[in-house]
């Protein structure tokens, strides 16, 4: 059965919404972005901050910097908060797991005797811990941010024994001041902005590159619909193009035009902005459940499988 790949000559999808490390454009932003989280983890700062609105990137750029810290140099980790009811025992459990310790115990205070021994191994070993935290707008809690508080004063005399880097939506800044203390130890903030009408075009090529389209599909006047009616937002640029390649192949068009593509932002419900109209802040990914009416109850260990296949990805 033929698709779109074949006719438009691609070896794999262009513009899936995956985050695939090959297919990481390193766009002038997200290059200094990662310049500086790199030099603030290289000297142990504590905790910097990489802030963006929904589909701006700061998936894939958490994963980018995971595969450019050295093994040789670090003990690393990325974990993936996908629900704000998390406990702070769950929390602290997944970061000792994260950075090796066996058998994390239940008891915090064993827990955190087990933990600050593995950073002190680490740091006789000659690396640096670091734990990426994506999501991280789902830290919601006063005891979450106070227990990241007190993991960031575990230091020996010369530096700190874990540094922490978030990457998440705005709200981070709000959650940040539910332990003050902790918001003044922020050593470093950064925001990704939507890209350009340039960089939404480079985008877009550099994509269809990597997927060894043998030509240029889009018009120009068709690229500049698609910042228009994206807003520059990455992901929404990849839903975009993603829907005109699939329907030039249906209408067996060998050339997608602005007028296919403002049709498609139509249908998705795009007004010209970085999120189709009425769309809200997603929701958690496993064991959401309204708020209403009192706090929901979520099943940590179902959590902790996902979390397990997501490592294996």
């Amino acid at each position: 059965m033929s698709t779109y790949l074949d006719y438009f000559e691609l070896n794999q999808e262009p513009f899936s919404n995956a985050p695939v490390s090959r297919f990481y454009y390193n766009s002038a932003q997200h290059s200094q972005a990662l310049t500086r989280l790199m030099h603030s983890v290289s000297y142990m700062k504590g905790l910097s901050i990489l802030i963006g609105d929904i589909g701006a990137g700061k998936t894939t750029l958490a994963r980018r910097m995971l595969d450019s810290l050295p093994e040789s140099e670090y003990e690393a980790a990325l974990l993936v908060i996908i629900h704000s009811g998390i406990t702070a025992n769950w929390l602290l459990r997944r970061i000792a797991l994260q950075l090796g310790v066996e058998n994390p115990a239940q008891e915090k205070l064993a827990l955190l005797s087990q933990l600050y021994q593995r950073l002190l191994q680490i740091y006789e070993s000659g690396k640096k811990a670091v734990v990426l935290i994506d999501e991280a707008q789902m830290l919601e809690t006063r005891e979450l941010m106070e227990e990241f508080r007190g993991l960031l004063n575990l230091e020996v005399p010369e530096r700190k024994l874990i540094s922490f880097v978030f990457f998440g939506l705005p709200e981070i800044e709000k959650n940040l001041k539910l332990d003050p203390p902790l918001a003044q130890r922020v050593s470093l903030r950064y925001k990704l902005e939507p890209f350009t009408s340039e960089s939404t075009e480079a985008y877009i090529k550099h994509r269809l590159r990597l997927a060894s389209c043998p030509r240029m599909p889009f018009t120009n006047e068709a690229l500049v619909a698609v910042h228009q009616r994206s807003g520059g937002t990455p992901r929404v640029i990849n839903s975009i193009c993603d829907n005109a390649l699939f329907e030039a192949f249906l209408a067996r068009e060998q050339t997608i035009t602005d007028k296919l593509i403002h049709r498609i932002a139509d249908n998705l419900g795009l007004q010209g902005s970085a999120l189709p109209e009425g769309q809200q802040k997603p929701a958690a990914a496993v064991g959401a459940s309204s708020r209403a009416g009192g706090t929901s109850k979520i099943d940590l260990a179902e959590i902790d499988r996902y979390l397990e296949g997501l490592g294996k990805l």
